[in-house]
C-alpha cells in the first residue's frame, strides 16, 4: 500500500506501508547503526519520535526479545529503505513487521532514506507525517504545530520496584536508579557488578532516595527536552541530592539533567546524535572512544571530560564526586569501549562507603 510523508518544509516522500497502518506525526531523527534496530525500536528515549534508520536493511535478524531494551515502543513510527520479510537467526523469533504490527507502530519503506537524511543533515530535524492519503496544507499546518512534551512522565515507571539484585548474594553495593525513561541495560550493568538496585520513577522526592541509604545515585538516560519545564522538579531534586554528597552517575538525559542541577544550560542540536558509532574523546588523555548516543540535547560547556570529535559538543561532565556522559557507556547495542565508567562510578562509591 502506498504511504507518504510529508515534511514540514513541504518536501513529500512517496513510498509503501508496512507494519501497522495509519497516520501519525512525530519528529524525524536518524540513526546510523548497521546494527541494533531492535534495541533502537524498544528505547524509552524515542517517545514522540519517528526513526529514521540510514543502514539500508533492517529486520534480518529478526526479533529477539531478550534483546529488548524496555517492554513497549515509545517511537511514533519506524522509516527504513529494506525491511526483511525473510529474517535468519538462531535467536529470532518472529519478523519486524510482524512486530511492528503488534505494537500498532507504523512503518514506512522504499523511500530515498539517503536523502531524506541528508535533508535532515543540512537543514536541521524537522517534525513529518506519515499517511496513506495524499498530503494537504491541513496535514502541513498539523506537522508544523506539533510539540512534544512531558515524554519523561510518559515513559518514566509509575511505582518504585523491587530490589534489582545480581547474581552475588551479597550486593557489593546499593544503588538508586532513577528512571527518566531508563533501558535495561543500565540496572543490567550494575546488577552485573553484585550491585542491588533499586528503580524509583521520576518524581521521587530526594528524601525516599536517600530512606534506602544508597551508596550511589544512576540518572538514566530519557527523551525529550532536559529544559522542559515538566522537568524542572526533577532538577531541584537532583540539587538536594547533590548536597547530600552522595555519588551520582548521570547517563544520556541524566547527564543534561545533572548539568542543569550544577547551573549549566542545554539547547537542541541541529540534528543530534544517534547511533552505535559515534565517536567521543577524553579531554584528560586524548584517547577516543566509539560510543553509543542517542540524544538531541547538549551540555553548553567548554569544560566537558569528554567531547564529540565531529562537531566538538560536550560529552561528559566530571563534578568530583559525581560526573556524567552524554553516550551510553552500558552500551546495547554497540561498542563496550566504554563500560569502565560503571568501575569508577563503582570506585566513587566503595569511596564514599567508606568515610
Amino acid at each position: 500500500m502506498t504511504a507518504y510523508l510529508l515534511l514540514e518544509d513541504g518536501t513529500v516522500f512517496e513510498g509503501s506501508s508496512f507494519g501497522a497502518q495509519g497516520s501519525v506525526t512525530g519528529e524525524i531523527v536518524f540513526s546510523t547503526g548497521m546494527t541494533g534496530y531492535l534495541e533502537t525500536l524498544t528505547d524509552p528515549s524515542y517517545y514522540g519520535q519517528i526513526i529514521l534508520q540510514t543502514f539500508p536493511l533492517i529486520g534480518n535478524y529478526g526479533v529477539i526479545p531478550s534483546d529488548f531494551e524496555s517492554g513497549a515502543v515509545a517511537a511514533k513510527a519506524y522509516i527504513v529503505k529494506h525491511p526483511c520479510q525473510n529474517p535468519s537467526n538462531f535467536r529470532s523469533e518472529g519478523a519486524l513487521e510482524s512486530f511492528l504490527k503488534e505494537r500498532g507502530v507504523v512503518g514506512l519503506y522504499g523511500i530515498d532514506t539517503r536523502a531524506l537524511t541528508k535533508l535532515i543533515r543540512e537543514n536541521g530535524v524537522m517534525n513529518g507525517k506519515i499517511t496513506l492519503s495524499p498530503p494537504t496544507e491541513a496535514d502541513r499546518a498539523e506537522v508544523r504545530a506539533h510539540r512534544i512534551g512531558g515524554a519523561v512522565a510518559a515513559v518514566s515507571s509509575k511505582l518504585p520496584s523491587p530490589p534489582l539484585k545480581g547474581s552475588d548474594a551479597a550486593a557489593r553495593r546499593r544503588v538508586a536508579l532513577m528512571d527518566f525513561g531508563a533501558k535495561r541495560g543500565i540496572a543490567e550493568a550494575l546488577t552485573a557488578r553484585g550491585c542491588e538496585v533499586w528503580v524509583f520513577p521520576h518524581d521521587t522526592p530526594a528524601g525516599e532516595i536517600t530512606k534506602i541509604n544508597p551508596s550511589g545515585i544512576v540518572l538514566s538516560n530519557g527523551p525529550g527536552d532536559p529544559a522542559d519545564p515538566a522537568n524542572n522538579g526533577i532538577v531541584e531534586t537532583l540539587r538536594e541530592l547533590n548536597r547530600t554528597g552522595i555519588p551520582i552517575f548521570g547517563i544520556c538525559l541524566g547527564h543534561q539533567l545533572l548539568a542543569l542541577a550544577n547551573g549549566y544550560k542545554t539547547k537542541k542540536l541541529k540534528f543530534g546524535h544517534r547511533g552505535a558509532n559515534q565517536p567521543v574523546r577524553d579531554t584528560r588523555t586524548g584517547r577516543v572512544y566509539i560510543t553509543s548516543q542517542n540524544h538531541g540535547y547538549t551540555v553548553i560547556a567548554d569544560n566537558g571530560s569528554f567531547v564529540n570529535v565531529n562537531d566538538g559538543t560536550c560529552e561528559g561532565m566530571d563534578y568530583g564526586v559525581s560526573f556524567s556522559v552524554q553516550f551510553h557507556p552500558e552500551a546495547r547495542g554497540g561498542p563496550l569501549d566504554t563500560a569502565f565508567l560503571f568501575e569508577i562510578f563503582m570506585e566513587r562509591m566503595n569511596a564514599y562507603a567508606a568515610e
